[in-house]
């Protein structure tokens, strides 16, 4: 099924008719012989078959025109319009809509426990799909956004502690991009176009949140003190490097080996360093 232009004429037109045809079967009957009553209400039934047909259209919104179960077209044009008589005009918005998700808990592909909501920014372009290819296209909507939601959280664990891909939490890009795609491929059946798909919360199931806190904080220690490590041995290297080229002091491996322990103790430790000040020996 896919949408066509309805006949139609304009609405004010049409009112003009049927007034037209009323003052002449008045007109009629008042002559009240047998061939002016006849004609007079046959002017009526067609007044009354021009009026049938007469819909409003508001603006962002379309008529499908259905007479007789076929479908005759759409009427997206705003404004009084007179169409096919005898014929029903469901209405169809082609407004821009939301529809936010019920929180789901689903499992990432680590199988860790996720709660997860999105919002689905959409609006009908089909007006005949979305009235004949679906029994509701908003609940078509709901069902599908929250089935495409599942599908795509599996895909990708909550947060990637190896930094090697992506992931639910830091890639929300890309994680939305994917989203919408595969919402507009569910969706195009029902005349829909998918114009943002957007996570709106994310989160560990409560109960494994805690453990996940921990393993967030411990991962932030490692690559903290990674870090601090690199930092460090680079500065021990550079300070050996420097005195050796200045002529300040001439070291052999071992006394290298203990300042660089000692410098490396005193950048990487937590509290401040206490040196202990040699004054000599006893003998």
């Amino acid at each position: 099924m896919t949408e066509k232009n309805a006949w139609k004429m304009n609405g004010f037109l049409a009112l003009f008719l049927i007034l037209l045809l009323v003052l002449a079967s008045v007109f009629l009957f008042i002559q009240a012989t047998a061939a002016t009553v006849i004609i007079g209400v046959l002017f009526v039934l067609l007044a009354a078959t021009v009026a049938s047909g007469i819909t409003i259209v508001q603006p962002n919104q379309a008529r499908v025109i259905i007479f007789f179960g076929k479908y005759a077209g759409s009427i997206r044009e705003s404004g009084l319009w007179a169409t096919i008589p005898f014929s029903s005009h469901p209405i169809v918005s082609l407004r821009v809509s939301n529809f936010n998700s019920h929180t789901l808990k689903v499992n990432d592909v680590n199988g860790n426990p996720v709660e997860i909501a999105t919002v689905v920014v959409f609006k009908v372009t089909d007006s005949a799909r979305a009235i004949f290819d679906v029994d509701d296209y908003e609940e078509f909507v709901e069902i599908q956004s929250e089935t495409a939601l599942r599908h795509v959280a599996t895909k990708y664990p909550y947060d990637d502690f190896d930094e090697g891909g992506y992931c639910l939490r830091s890639n929300a890009e890309e994680v939305s991009t994917e989203l919408s795609r595969e919402l507009q491929e569910r969706l195009s059946v029902a005349g829909v176009e998918v114009l943002e798909a957007r996570l709106t919360h994310l989160a560990y199931a409560t109960e494994i949140a805690n453990a996940m806190l921990q393993r967030q904080q411990a991962a932030a220690i490692v690559s903290a003190r990674q870090k601090i490590v690199d930092g460090a041995v680079g500065m021990a290297q550079m300070a050996i490097a420097t005195l050796e080229e200045d002529g300040v002091l001439e070291l052999d491996e071992e006394r290298k080996m203990a300042m660089i322990n000692n410098l490396l103790v005193a950048i990487i430790s937590d509290r401040g360093a206490q040196p202990i000040l040699n004054t000599g020996s006893l003998y």
